[in-house]
């Protein structure tokens, strides 16, 4: 089982604050199989904070297996092949995923 706790406080690490700009955004992660949960992750003022549960109001959900996940962040599945490929399911703005990818290097 993947260390998805570490994922995801890694992100803050990895985070490029300076390209952010004036950006005010949440994607929520949902990721299903074993280990899987939900985290969260807001950018606003050029600053970053993930945190595990369920946002209120996210501009968009990432949907996709815990696994997976996993093999994306550490450069072991392309997004954009996990994309095509049905393994990423996006609900709300994919613009805001992109720019979310570009910012933490997933």
């Amino acid at each position: 089982m993947a260390d998805l706790q570490g994922i995801f406080d890694s992100m803050s690490d990895r985070f490029q604050a300076d390209k952010a700009g004036d950006l005010d955004m949440i994607v929520q992660f949902d990721l299903s199989g074993d280990g899987g949960g939900q985290w969260y992750a807001s950018i606003k003022d050029g600053a970053m904070s993930v945190n595990s549960g369920s946002a209120s109001d996210p501009q968009a959900t990432l949907k996709m297996d815990a696994g997976d996940f996993a093999k994306m962040s550490s450069g072991d599945l392309n997004p954009m092949m996990a994309f095509m490929s049905g393994k990423i399911k996006v609900d709300g703005d994919l613009n805001s995923v992109m720019k979310f990818q570009s910012l933490v290097g997933l």
